[in-house]
């Protein structure tokens, strides 16, 4: 795509995958689930063109990085031990990125602000397997990009009768949905799907930091119409004072209009505009 350059970088014990762009101070883009470097294409591209070196990896377990076989390898610590000495190979001297995550990408990246915070510039936060098998990789696929849902439940992982046609939503080609579905044959959700087994491990690693407040300078945005926006009790954490609280370096709260889960592809250049706009006043 438009120049964009593919390689394979050392770090923490494994292979990862990144795809990149360009000269300048480093933007590190972090994909969700079940997503790849892909979703972050539009950002690679436009941010590239604002003066930025655009970096988006496949995390451990997704697309062309390695995948480790045991589920203790999905860590918060090792993942983000990727990044840290990603992050050193990406900056030899001055050691430190902006960062841009979403959905699993963007609680990385506060672990990583808590972790290691002297690594990250700025924040920009956006937001089973054999069932999977059984469904097809092309379904959950395009299940998941054009209505995520929030569970899963075991034996019926989604509400529309699997032999109902998909119709896809107006940011996202066929041909765009295809490049994910042949990804994920070729890999399987196993890597992605460890991620979430380890929830309750990381919450007993994390006891430490218990309290902690995160005082990178960050900025969050959220569609209006992502399902976790309508969680109890969300907003009112998000816009009533409890986000601030635990994120002292909050500069500010987007909430796009009309917008569902997926706001880098949603809505790019908007989504564009706000990351160098934000992202500029650290120079």
């Amino acid at each position: 795509m438009e120049g964009i350059q593919h390689r394979m970088v050392e770090v923490n014990g494994i292979n990862i995958h990144i795809a990149e762009k360009v000269e300048g101070p480093v933007i590190l883009f972090l994909h969700g689930f079940p997503e790849l470097w892909y979703s972050w294409r539009h950002q690679i591209l436009a941010l590239s063109n604002m003066g930025y070196r655009t970096v988006a990896p496949n995390l451990r377990g997704y697309g062309d990085s390695d995948i480790p076989e045991s589920v203790d390898s999905y860590t918060c610590f090792h993942i983000v031990g990727d990044l840290v000495e990603l992050i050193d190979v990406l900056d030899p001297h001055e050691r430190k990125v902006f960062v841009v995550g979403h959905d699993w990408g963007a609680i990385l990246a506060w672990f990583l602000c808590l972790f290691r915070p002297d690594k990250v510039k700025a924040l920009e936060y956006g937001e089973i397997e054999g069932e999977f098998a059984w469904v097809g990789t092309d379904r959950v696929e395009k299940e998941f990009l054009t209505d995520f849902p929030v569970l899963l439940p075991k034996g019926k992982l989604f509400k529309r009768p699997l032999d109902e046609p998909i119709t896809l939503p107006s940011w996202l080609s066929e041909e765009e949905a295809n490049y994910y579905v042949t990804q994920f044959q070729k890999t399987g959700f196993t890597g992605p799907l460890n991620f979430y087994r380890n929830l309750d491990r990381n919450w007993e690693l994390l006891k430490p930091w218990v309290g902690c407040k995160i005082e990178t300078p960050a900025k969050f945005m959220m569609g209006d119409k992502d399902l976790v926006y309508h969680m109890p009790g969300m907003k009112d954490y998000i816009h009533n004072g409890g986000f601030q609280e635990d994120v002292p370096g909050l500069k500010e709260v987007v909430v796009l209009e009309g917008v569902d889960h997926f706001i880098s592809m949603e809505k790019p250049s908007e989504v564009n505009q706000y990351i160098f706009d934000f992202f500029s006043q650290f120079h």
